[in-house]
Parts: C-alpha cells; sequence; structure tokens
C-alpha cells in the first residue's frame, strides 16, 4: 500500500465541532487513492504530529460545506438594484410584469448555486411548478419556504384554509433526503394580524419551518413605529387596514405570539437590543445579507449584538436583483469586509456552516478522524482589505 499524506492550511479550519480555529490546517492521508482525514485542528499542532507531510496553503477557509439559507431563486435573472429598498419593490414588480419570473429563472439559479458549491438553501417560493421542482430534483437539500402575502385581515381565513391545503399536498412529495417544505409569511406588514397568527400556531402545532423577511430597512421600522413614511406610500392600498403598532417590526411579532413558533428572522439590521434578547430567547436564528442590506441603503447588520446575546446567525445572498451572485462563500468575504475586526473570520465560517444549518432545521455537519477527504470544502472566495461600507443609517440600532 502505497501512503502519501498533506497538511493543507488555512486561515481559518472548521471541523463543525467547538470553534473554528484560526491559522489551522487539515491533515488527509491518500491510501491508494482512498483519501482521508487524520486531523482537523491547528496548524502548529499537525506540524509537529506530521512534520514528513507535504504542506499546501489552501487560502482562506476549510469547513464542511456552507449553506445559502435565504434566496429567492425565481428572481435569478433579475438585473441588481443599486437604489433604496423601495426602488428594489418596484424594480420586482416591473421584472414580474415583464414575465420573468417563473420556472426559468429558478433552473438558472439552481445552475449559479451548483456552481458556486451550493446545495443546501433555504428558497422562498411563490409558486407551485416551483415547489414540486425543487421537492422532485435529487441532490438538493434544505427548505423550500411557501410565501403568503395576504396584508386584508378579511381574507384572513380563506387565505389559512388554503395554504394548509397546499402545505398538505406539499409534504405528500418531500423526501427525507430531499428539500423539506416551509412556510415564509412575507413580512409584518404584508400579512394581517390574525392571519400571521393563525400560520405561527400552523407551524408550531406541525414542525413546519418558517422563514420571514422582518426588519429589513429604515422605512419598514417609521411604518410599524408611525404608520407613514415611504413604504406606506409604496404600498398604498395594501395597506389600507394597517395600523401601526408603535413597536418595531421584531417588537410586533413578539406581541402577536408569532415568535413561538421560531421563526428565522431573515434581515433583522433594523433591531434594538430588547428585540435582539426577545429573538434569543425565543430561540430564532436570523439570517444576513450583507450585499443586499449594502445594495438596497438598509444599513448595517448589528452583528456585535447578536454575538453578545448568542444568537444563531446564518448567512442568505438574497436575489439577484439585490446581491451580485448567489454564492454564500462571496456574501461572507464581503461580511468579513464590512464587518472588520467586530465579526472574526472563525465566527462568519462557522455562521454560513452551523447557522445555515441550524435556520433551517437541519442537523450541521461534522468532519473529523476517518471522514472522507472530500467533505471538506476549501473555500474559493476570500476576504479582501477591510474597507469602510457605509450606507444611510450604517450602525444605528432601533431605539
Amino acid at each position: 500500500m502505497t501512503l502519501a499524506r498533506t497538511r493543507l492550511r488555512a486561515r481559518v479550519v472548521y471541523g463543525g465541532l467547538g470553534a473554528p480555529v484560526e491559522e489551522g490546517a487539515a491533515v488527509v492521508q491518500d491510501a491508494d487513492g482512498d483519501q482521508r482525514i487524520l486531523f482537523v485542528g491547528a496548524a502548529d499542532e499537525a506540524a509537529q504530529r506530521w512534520p514528513d507531510a507535504a504542506e499546501r496553503d489552501v487560502g482562506f477557509a476549510l469547513s464542511p460545506a456552507p449553506v445559502n439559507a435565504h434566496l429567492h431563486l425565481d428572481l435569478s435573472m433579475m438585473p441588481l438594484v443599486e437604489d433604496d429598498y423601495e426602488t428594489f419593490v418596484r424594480a420586482v414588480i416591473a421584472h414580474e410584469r415583464a414575465g420573468a419570473r417563473g420556472t426559468d429563472a429558478v433552473r438558472d439559479g439552481l445552475r449559479q448555486l451548483a456552481a458556486a458549491g451550493i446545495t443546501t438553501f433555504g428558497d422562498v417560493v411563490r409558486d407551485e411548478e416551483t415547489m414540486f421542482l425543487l421537492l422532485d430534483r435529487p441532490g438538493l437539500h434544505g427548505v423550500a419556504y411557501w410565501e403568503v402575502f395576504a396584508p386584508d385581515p378579511a381574507s384572513a381565513d380563506a387565505v389559512f384554509d388554503a395554504t394548509v391545503e397546499r402545505l398538505r399536498r406539499f409534504r405528500a412529495r418531500q423526501r427525507p433526503d430531499g428539500v423539506q417544505v416551509g412556510l415564509s409569511p412575507h413580512t409584518p406588514h404584508s400579512v394581517s394580524a390574525p392571519l400571521l397568527q393563525l400560520l405561527a400556531r400552523l407551524a408550531s402545532a406541525n414542525q413546519v419551518p418558517m422563514q420571514i423577511h422582518a426588519a429589513e430597512s429604515p422605512s419598514e421600522t417609521r411604518l410599524h413605529r408611525h404608520g407613514d413614511g415611504p413604504l406606506r406610500e409604496l404600498m398604498g392600498p395594501l395597506l389600507s387596514t394597517f395600523r401601526p403598532s408603535g413597536r418595531t417590526p421584531v417588537g410586533y411579532l413578539r406581541e402577536l405570539g408569532v415568535l413561538d413558533a421560531r421563526p428565522t428572522v431573515v434581515h433583522a439590521v433594523e433591531v434594538s437590543d430588547d428585540d435582539v434578547r426577545n429573538l434569543q430567547r425565543s430561540g430564532c436564528a436570523v439570517v444576513h445579507c450583507p450585499r443586499s442590506n449594502r445594495s438596497l441603503r438598509c444599513g448595517r447588520f448589528p452583528w456585535e449584538t447578536y454575538a453578545r446575546h448568542g444568537v444563531d446567525v446564518a448567512f442568505g445572498t438574497d436575489s439577484r436583483g439585490s446581491s451580485p451572485s448567489l454564492d454564500v462563500q462571496e456574501e461572507v468575504a464581503a461580511a468579513a469586509e464590512w464587518h472588520g475586526a467586530k465579526a472574526s473570520w472563525g465566527a462568519l465560517v462557522r455562521a454560513a456552516v452551523k447557522g445555515g444549518h441550524r435556520a433551517l432545521g437541519l442537523v450541521p455537519p461534522t468532519i473529523g478522524r476517518g471522514d472522507p477527504a472530500e467533505a471538506l470544502i476549501v473555500w474559493h472566495a476570500q476576504p479582501g482589505p477591510v474597507r469602510r461600507m457605509t450606507s444611510p443609517g450604517h450602525g444605528k440600532p432601533v431605539s
């Protein structure tokens, strides 16, 4: 038998257990083509234990495969918008009216994910054809969240009954080794209060994973606090029955009992310390989409506040309409540049791997001695030099 050993060095090495190791290494043994992991840990220890192994620097990170915890595959052919949030929403509406949203875009998005090495993701789904496409395709993992948009409380019961029936049909098609069915009330203001409560109870009682966009932009906070502003003007008659709670969007969800369903909260930029504490107490994870936040001038996600309170953070790319790619490694690289010293590289890698799996309700993978070497992902995207990335509202928590 011919044995060959290699030490793979990286700035961050994470096997899925404990804390990531900065300046780490993985030792791989090749026995006649059978490549197995011997060690995952500190580079110095690897060098001491296997001094004769060939060494190769692979760059930024080695880890189990990261997760894209939030995206919109049906917007995968939408041009990038770099303007305020309301301009983006208008562009999404125009894109849809042009007939560019649908399964062709979904298939294109899946090709983009495959090119980035991503097979586990959380996608927000608006049509049944897309749902069945994702449920039936082999090799995919994660959650397809059925989106509900219904701001009129008068329609709550009818929409709820239709949603229950759809989820029943969708879940009958899901496979144990494939994509699972979830539920996504669109936002706290685009789904009526009674319907939000019904959906939250449904998710809790049936163990349906739930994801909701919330606290994304300053205009959303203004709408919930005061009932006016650019978002109110944009949505017009759709919000004719909406009444501001005087709370933050996360505070409003807590008041309704929606956080009891432990939804994964997407964006969660416009939050107070109380909001973050309530998310942690409820066991909610959050999904950080830094490039989308930057493109749409939504402000800086308060990474250090979530870290201080022990909230699980994942990464998502959101849509191609607000992010230049669906590559979650590039999302992490952007976060490293934006947050600088406020977020260690190890914590960012852990969020993309363990945080991503937890946000989707999946068991995080671990890698160790004896596992096949192919389970280790060599990251192709690396953070560049730290530079200042700001936008209106940068770094200001909601009061």
